[in-house]
């Protein structure tokens, strides 16, 4: 397989395999990011496979060579952890962030591409019960109508703004469908033909859908689906949109988790094939659309795990990591030699 993987963790940076998995290399030390830093959120241009985006403890930093070297992003979140990244794909200037712990949480915006961005006008608390500060877990662009714009706080609700983010709803108030603010992850699965644009949106415990843009939403708990497992991570639509897979775990850091895939936007679910057992609970999925059966999946405690069967079978990569945070492969094929330090 040609191309990039790039592994964003909690203690590592980023670290780069170009040779398929075979040898791993971390940033090196005159980078923006530092090589034993923090990395949240990881996303690739879809317009430029060589340009990707990472959200680090040092704000936002993007490398124009695949991943081989990483500058900053002089903008608003300097300093600050940025926990989220998202990109309209039909339109790549649209670019939104959002940030969280241990500086604060806010959302902010691009309209050029990344070149500058601004904060938007979410007031979310400084603090809040479950994880003292919270931060932006996930944030989500409609693929058809890029107005369309949603992101996710733990702990803080979900939002949704219809007019590229100049203004916000707070859709998960206690009176609502949605009853818990621990929001882990957001979703929009585009309409096709007759069937209608689905949205999901994972709250700690529970997966609710809407058809009908948060008209009505529809709320499954995770225990009650999931062989008794209530932790619900994270969730990555296939590429190709042929499959969804969902993250369940039995807590966080875990003892026990598994990976399910739905073949009809998450109306039912069949649990992977899991050639390992994971060490935690999965914490991050990475896909990207040139090659829709590749997939990959990290853990709490640094597994990477592969799938190249579009999610339906899942293979443990030799290489174990610092926690795993975020995950991007590109076609694009970085240099070999960028740096000296090695982890082969």
């Amino acid at each position: 397989m040609k191309g990039t993987i790039l592994v964003g963790t909690a203690g590592q940076g980023i670290l780069r395999s170009v040779d398929d998995g075979a040898s791993w290399h971390r940033l090196g030390l005159r980078e923006a990011i530092e090589f034993d830093g923090v990395v949240r959120s990881l996303a690739v241009d879809p317009s430029d496979p060589s340009r990707i985006f990472a959200g680090a403890d040092a704000g936002m930093c993007i490398s124009t060579d695949g991943g081989a070297h990483f500058s900053r992003v002089d903008s608003p979140m300097n300093g600050m952890t940025v926990w989220a990244i998202a990109i309209d794909p039909a339109d790549p200037r649209h670019m939104y962030a959002g940030t969280g712990a241990p500086s604060r949480a806010a959302m902010f915006r691009s309209q050029d591409g990344g070149a500058t961005w601004t904060r938007l006008s979410p007031d979310i608390p400084e603090f809040c019960r479950g994880v003292n500060r919270p931060r932006i877990l996930s944030v989500c662009v409609d693929p058809q109508e890029g107005r369309n714009v949603w992101f996710g706080v733990e702990e803080g609700g979900a939002w949704h703004s219809a007019d590229h983010g100049d203004t916000w709803t707070r859709i998960d108030q206690e009176d609502g469908v949605l009853g818990n603010p621990d929001i882990h992850a957001i979703s929009v699965l585009p309409a096709e033909g007759n069937t209608p644009r689905r949205v999901l949106v994972l709250t700690v415990n529970t997966v609710y859908t809407t058809d009908d843009d948060g008209e009505q939403w529809t709320g499954v708990p995770s225990r009650t689906r999931f062989d008794g497992m209530y932790y619900t991570r994270t969730v990555q639509a296939t590429t190709d949109g042929a499959a969804l897979m969902i993250a369940i775990g039995d807590g966080t850091p875990g003892t026990r988790s598994k990976l399910y895939r739905s073949t009809d936007r998450g109306d039912s679910w069949s649990e992977a094939l899991l050639h390992t057992a994971p060490n935690s609970t999965f914490w991050a999925f990475g896909a990207h659309a040139a090659d829709p059966s590749l997939m990959f999946a990290g853990t709490k405690y640094g597994d990477l795990f592969r799938s190249m069967d579009g999610g339906a079978s899942w293979f443990k990569e030799w290489r174990s990591f610092s926690e795993i945070t975020a995950i991007a492969w590109t076609p694009f094929e970085a240099p070999v030699h960028a740096h000296p330090q090695s982890i082969t």
